[in-house]
This record gives C-alpha cells, sequence and structure tokens, in this order.
C-alpha cells in the first residue's frame, strides 16, 4: 500500500505566533486521519517551506501527496505561485503523485461553519 500523506499549505508569517491556529488545525486533522501523515507546510517567512516538505516526505516513503490551501480564498498565491510549485515538484518528483485541492476557503461547508461562529458572536 503506498502512503499517503496530506500537506496542509499555508503562507507564514514572521511573527512564529500566527501559525498556532494551522499547527492546532493539523493535529485535529491527523486525529481524524491517523492513517495519514498530516503535515504543514508554509509558502514563505516559516518553515518547512513545501518544497523542503517534499523532500522529507518522499524521502521517508511516501508516494501519494495532498495540498490542501489553507487560505480564505484563490488568491495569487493559490492561482499562481502554488501551481508553479506543483509542477516544480512534479518534475522533480515524477513517480510521485501530487494533488493540490482547492483552497479551504471556497469550500461551501468551511463558509457555512464560518457564518455559524459568526453569527454566535452576537
Amino acid at each position: 500500500m503506498t502512503k499517503r500523506a496530506l500537506i496542509l499549505f499555508a503562507h507564514g508569517a514572521r511573527d512564529p505566533r500566527w501559525a498556532e491556529p494551522f499547527r492546532r488545525l493539523q493535529q485535529l486533522t491527523q486525529a481524524q486521519a491517523p492513517d495519514v501523515t498530516v503535515s504543514l507546510a508554509f509558502l514563505e517567512l516559516m518553515s518547512p517551506r513545501l518544497p523542503e516538505l517534499v523532500a522529507q516526505l518522499v524521502q521517508e516513503g511516501c508516494g501519494e501527496l495532498t495540498v490542501v490551501p489553507v487560505f480564505f480564498g484563490q488568491g495569487g498565491h493559490v492561482l499562481r505561485d502554488l501551481p508553479l510549485m506543483i509542477e516544480q515538484l512534479r518534475q522533480a518528483y515524477p513517480g510521485l503523485v501530487l494533488k493540490s485541492a482547492q483552497a479551504v476557503g471556497e469550500d461551501a461547508e468551511v463558509l457555512g461553519a464560518i457564518a455559524r461562529y459568526c453569527i454566535s458572536t452576537l
């Protein structure tokens, strides 16, 4: 069976506290999918960056990776930067099955959960 990994891909920031919600999301996701390696990668300003993490996961024997952009919308980073990175990674690792999902904020269930939270603050 092919070893699988899920990469939560976030922007990154200079302040390390910014990453805390993403680390909690990683832990929650890992708890719900114990048979999959769930990792967190960043576009910039924080480590690991996506290429570094993919190299590590491939070295550990992962043959199937799914990248989930933990971005609110499909902006420039998700529409331009991520597809370029994915293509470069596919060329670097031709045997790797590498998929990319849409930004989490584009999902109706995610938006519904955020709306419910917003209403709950009233």
